[in-house]
């Protein structure tokens, strides 16, 4: 990895840090989660928010194992993606930034950022 996924995810627009659950680090803006990056030292893999399902299911197709559903919380949009080197940090920026503007999008308007 060589995207500090944290430091990505805080440089947006009204993003702060969380510890929700000992141990796992989120980041949010407002009171919603917009990526779930779990145990940072280091960040293994990051979980974030999809438009649809088809467009998750096009991700684990063209990268099998380094993109899968979320556990619990896949069955409305989350997903996981391993860094382990095999999605290009290009485009898990580019979910990141989708991830953040999906929640935005959903936030009330005295909320957003």
């Amino acid at each position: 990895m060589t995207t500090d996924w944290l430091d990505y995810c805080l440089a947006k627009p009204g993003a702060w840090r969380d510890e929700p659950w000992e141990g796992d680090v989120v980041t949010k803006v407002g009171p919603k989660i917009f990526a779930f990056l779990g145990a940072i030292d280091p960040v293994t893999s990051i979980g974030l928010k999809w438009p649809d399902r088809e467009a998750a299911d096009l991700w684990m197709e063209r990268y099998p194992g380094s993109a899968v559903t979320s556990a619990y919380i896949g069955r409305h949009g989350w997903n996981r993606i391993t860094l382990d080197g095999r999605v290009p940090d290009d485009e898990i920026a580019d979910l990141v930034d989708q991830s953040y503007a999906l929640v935005v999008a959903k936030l009330p308007r005295a909320q957003r950022p």
